[in-house]
């Protein structure tokens, strides 16, 4: 109360801004950082100035969950850790320096709560946190991104990074489960080579007709208590709730109905989390990264009570 919200200095959730040098970073439990990038994009741009407009919205949240009781800011020490280097120009040399960045988090037993940037900023986060094993993985979205190429054999975009991911040993495709897939396809590649890889593939229908806690509590049954990520794509909720993104698809999940699901991953060994593909160009009103300011609390709190939180 000695601040209003829309004063001071703008970081996520009004928490520390900290650097690599500051004393305080080996306290910290959970970095929030951002990736500003978005060279993955092969339709809609914009997705790199997410990072900046969730730290705005972000400033509105309060500090305890209504639902769960959780403070999370009580509950462990949370630090902004800035945004990960990008380099706008060179797709390579981004993954990399984004990857380089989470291994010192990695080192340093910081668990990232991640802000994008576009969903390819998911691939050298966990080639950073899962390099000594595969982890399984929750995936919120309205595509599986699952694919091979695009535009005649380009590896890296944000609809394959989780092929990537496989490919590459940081992911377990059988401990990887995949919510509220839909939308048109080109075809169905993705799907098939997943389902051969054993990855499980829950397609929006399938969760209206289950039901939200079944859906959840068989994702519980998949990744187990292993060590497991949390990818949340904002395109996963209706864009009559979040049209600021670069490829929505109608028919996707009310905000009351995410926050339901991200609740339920509560008891989970969670190593880290994002939320991405936020793209304010195509929301001025702000309401979609408000939405995904909201879902990065969310997070958070359910964060918070992982064994995988270093505590002091």
């Amino acid at each position: 109360m000695d601040m209003p919200r829309f004063a001071g200095p703008v970081t996520f959730m009004r928490l520390p801004h900290l650097t690599w040098e500051d004393d305080a970073i080996e306290q910290t439990q959970i970095g929030i950082v951002g990736v500003p990038w978005d060279g993955g994009t092969t339709n809609r741009p914009g997705a790199r100035h997410g990072p900046r407009q969730l730290r705005d919205l972000s400033t509105m949240i309060r500090w305890i969950n209504p639902a769960s009781g959780i403070n999370p800011y009580e509950a462990c020490n949370i630090a902004d850790l800035g945004d990960a280097p990008v380099n706008p120009a060179d797709m390579a040399d981004s993954l990399d320096r984004i990857t380089a960045f989470y291994k010192i988090m990695k080192e340093k037993s910081i668990v990232p709560m991640t802000a994008g940037g576009d969903h390819l900023i998911s691939y050298p986060v966990l080639r950073a946190i899962a390099a000594d094993a595969p982890v399984g993985m929750i995936h919120f979205d309205a595509h599986t991104d699952l694919f091979d190429n695009y535009f005649g054999g380009f590896k890296y975009t944000h609809g394959t990074p989780f092929r990537r991911a496989i490919e590459d040993g940081y992911l377990d495709p059988k401990r990887t489960v995949q919510i509220g897939i839909r939308g048109a396809m080109y075809n169905d590649d993705d799907i098939v080579w997943g389902l051969e890889q054993g990855v499980r593939i829950i397609r929006i229908e399938e969760v209206e007709e289950r039901g939200i806690k079944d859906v959840m509590a068989e994702a519980h049954a998949i990744v187990g208590d292993k060590p497991t990520y949390v990818s949340f794509d904002i395109d996963s909720i209706d864009p009559a709730f979040a049209p600021g993104t670069g490829t929505p698809e109608i028919g996707g999940f009310t905000t009351r109905e995410a926050q339901r699901m991200v609740r339920l991953l509560d008891g989970l060994n969670l190593i880290g989390a994002d939320l991405v593909e936020v793209s304010p160009p195509f929301d001025n009103t702000g309401g979609t990264a408000w939405v995904g300011a909201n879902i990065m609390y969310e997070l958070l709190c359910v964060l918070t009570q992982s064994p995988a939180i270093k505590r002091k």
